[in-house]
């Protein structure tokens, strides 16, 4: 458990673990993902150091279900130049443009 989630963060992961496991998840998938969704809810709070997620979003959902944060690190990846000026749209069809 990370030195910074209560016992209520420790539980819920737990909780997601297991359900995952339970499905036919394999272990470190569902490791993954609980640690994501417990730390997402903490971001949500304001319980953690990073206000955003640092993330690119689920490569398996469309670019329109992303976030504009998701989609700003996907630019920065993709070394897009004026992304911090683009819009979501704008986001959007650069990174289709630079597949």
């Amino acid at each position: 458990m990370p030195k910074n989630w209560s016992n209520k963060d420790e539980r819920q992961y737990r909780h997601i673990k297991d359900d995952l496991e339970e499905v036919g998840k394999k272990a470190e998938k569902a490791m993954e993902i609980a640690a994501r969704t417990v730390n997402k809810r903490r971001r949500k709070e304001g319980r953690t150091e990073n206000k955003t997620t640092k993330g690119t979003g689920n490569p398996n959902t469309p670019l329109e279900s992303r976030t504009k944060q998701e989609l700003y690190n996907r630019a920065k990846i993709l070394n897009i130049t004026g992304r911090s000026t683009m819009n979501k749209q704008t986001l959007i069809a650069a990174i289709r443009k630079s597949r």
